[in-house]
């Protein structure tokens, strides 16, 4: 692996000012950000400029942080993957990944959450990836069982939306659990 940024089937890159369109896409179906997060009021067009000019303009680095999704085949946007409530002294992180609606199912974001994994361990030392999906997520549930994730309790109605409480599935992965089953970066 001569970059760790760059899988078969996509590459992570910084978020640039032109990806507004990108996260506009991901937030247009309620479903898709019900799964990830929580339904907010629509967003002008202008918002979606400024909140992805913003984040265009963080320096690189730090504890917490955003990355696209570019395809290798178009360098077409297909979604964003999040690191972010790292505890340094612990070792763990949680990481987040979306995937646009057109861009599903091409493996892009198991690609995705394996190369940032990889990072956190391989050059951040962290040891523990955890992860907080909604039980009616049975994709997210899935995708990351697939790729190693093991389960390690439930959250009994913890939140509310859509006129009722649901439960929040917790699901961890250690950085020996990961290397068992993929190559450590090369030094050369």
């Amino acid at each position: 692996m001569s970059d760790i940024w760059v899988g078969e089937k996509v590459r992570l890159r910084g978020v640039e000012v032109e990806d507004w369109e990108g996260f506009r896409e991901l937030a247009r179906h309620t479903v898709d950000v019900r799964n990830a997060d929580v339904v907010e009021p629509p967003r002008s067009d202008e918002g979606f400029r400024a909140w992805t000019a913003e984040r265009a303009g963080r320096a690189p680095g730090g504890a917490a942080f955003r990355l696209v999704v570019e395809t290798l085949a178009d360098r077409a946007f297909a979604g964003s993957v999040t690191v972010g409530e790292t505890d340094r002294r612990a070792g763990r992180f949680k990481v987040g990944v979306e995937i646009t609606r057109e861009q599903r199912g091409h493996g892009y974001a198991a690609e995705a959450t394996e190369l940032v994994l990889t990072y956190m361990f391989a050059e951040q030392r962290y040891n523990k990836c955890e992860v907080e999906i909604y039980a009616f997520n049975d994709a997210s549930l899935a995708l990351h069982r697939k790729l190693g994730f093991v389960e390690e309790g439930r959250l009994r109605q913890h939140e509310f939306f859509a006129g009722a409480y649901h439960d929040v599935v917790l699901l961890g992965i250690t950085a020996d659990e990961h290397w068992a089953t993929h190559p450590r970066p090369s030094v050369r």
